[in-house]
């Protein structure tokens, strides 16, 4: 694109996020709902103004899912979230394995070929972590014991689908997968998190100190931000998904005495771009390939109906293996519901493959864009209020009592 669609298409982008976004919290929603509608408006469904597969702008919308999940592991508490490590994993276990099988069965009664089914099942295994991040953060309950829950299985889970990706993705370029192989991707995309929360902690408070003997101007603010984009591109060299490597960065500087610090300098950058990725989630649904007046169009938009049921159903029965006592399961299921960039990338191989036609590929991009905007509206209803207080993290509120 010409610099000038480029700068047309961001001011669309903050404009649907500010206006809408707006709009969401005047009406009792998260603001991220106001912003995926904003998208709807701006993208392929609406005004066409946002190309949501432009390269750029599809850059600056990872940058900005970056930030969210860097500043969300500034806010973590290890300690808390490794109190709830059983929970999470089971959760994540159970929220990977139902969806999973549960798209395999519903692409076989459809008579779909094998593989194909397959994918569909893969495209409903993981959940997203920006968007619950997102969302439980607006409503203000982001360090309840509930979420801490929601945040580590999400992680795992996001980990199993990259597991998954890595071995269909062999499988669509007509490759041969071998049990040695399978075991070595599994290692990878789990010990990369462990590796870089043990040695990242070693290395975090070293690095602050060099910072401050530089006394270089907003040093600590470069080197925060450069210490996430190093664990981000480290995390994509190794075969894992850059935001791993993000929320890794923030729950090792987290445990620095500098973590408020960090979270005010790098506030403003983050906002700036954290929209852009909740505004082109929603820029890259086209509703009219699912025009329910077409018959060809209409069977795509049931299957999208069915994967979106199956998703649902699935995540919210995985909040019930949720181990420790005392929790509220329901809630964690529902937390776990939205799907999002993994599933379209799921989708988006099966297409480029030739296992996918355009017409599943916007089925499952109808379930992505339903699964995540069920989540705000259910934990909005679900979840006591909040009142926002704009500190200096993502953001932060005072809860009150239940109504």
């Amino acid at each position: 694109m010409s610099v000038a669609q480029f700068l047309v298409a961001l001011i669309a982008i903050f404009l649907a996020a500010k206006l809408f976004g707006e709009l969401a919290e005047r009406l009792g929603q998260p603001a991220v709902l106001g912003e995926l509608i904003g998208g709807i408006v701006v993208g392929a469904s609406g005004l066409g103004v946002v190309d949501a597969h432009d390269p750029t702008i599809h850059l600056l919308s990872e940058l900005g899912v970056l930030l969210l999940l860097f500043l969300i592991g500034l806010e973590t508490d290890l300690q808390k979230l490794m109190a709830v490590g059983g929970s999470a994993v089971s959760v994540a276990i159970v929220g990977v394995a139902l969806p999973f099988v549960g798209g395999i069965a519903f692409g076989q009664l459809l008579g779909l070929p094998t593989l194909v089914a397959v994918f569909l099942g893969a495209s409903l295994t993981a959940t997203s972590v920006g968007i619950t991040a997102r969302v439980l953060s607006d409503l203000g309950h982001l360090q309840d014991d509930e979420s801490q829950v929601v945040l580590g299985a999400a992680v795992v889970d996001d980990v199993i689908g990259l597991v998954i990706l890595t071995i269909l993705s062999t499988v669509a370029g007509g490759g041969s997968l071998s049990a040695l192989g399978i075991a070595k991707t599994v290692l990878v995309a789990f010990g990369f998190v462990l590796a870089a929360i043990v040695i990242g902690s070693w290395l975090a408070p070293s690095l602050i100190r060099l910072i401050e003997r530089l006394d270089v101007a907003r040093g600590l603010f470069f080197g925060a931000i450069l210490f996430a984009f190093a664990l981000a591109a480290l995390a994509v060299q190794i075969g894992s998904a850059p935001i791993i490597g993000a929320f890794a960065a923030g729950l090792v500087l987290a445990r620095t005495n500098k973590r408020e610090q960090i979270e005010r300098e790098v506030h403003d950058l983050a906002h700036f771009f954290i929209p852009i990725f909740f505004v082109v989630v929603g820029a890259a649904v086209d509703l009219r390939s699912l025009n329910p007046l077409e018959s060809e169009p209409r069977r795509y938009l049931l299957i999208g109906l069915g994967l979106t049921a199956i998703g649902v159903v699935a995540k919210v029965l995985a909040g019930f293996a949720a181990l420790r006592r005392g929790l509220k399961r329901l809630r964690i299921g529902v937390a776990m519901v939205p799907r999002g960039e993994v599933g379209l990338i799921f989708a988006q191989i099966g297409l480029t493959a030739g296992l996918l036609n355009a017409g599943l590929y916007s089925a499952v991009a109808l379930m992505v864009m339903l699964t995540t905007f069920l989540t705000p509206i259910l934990l909005r209803r679900m979840l006591p209020k909040g009142r926002k207080t704009e500190l200096h993290g993502v953001s932060d509120y005072v809860v009150d009592a239940p109504e």
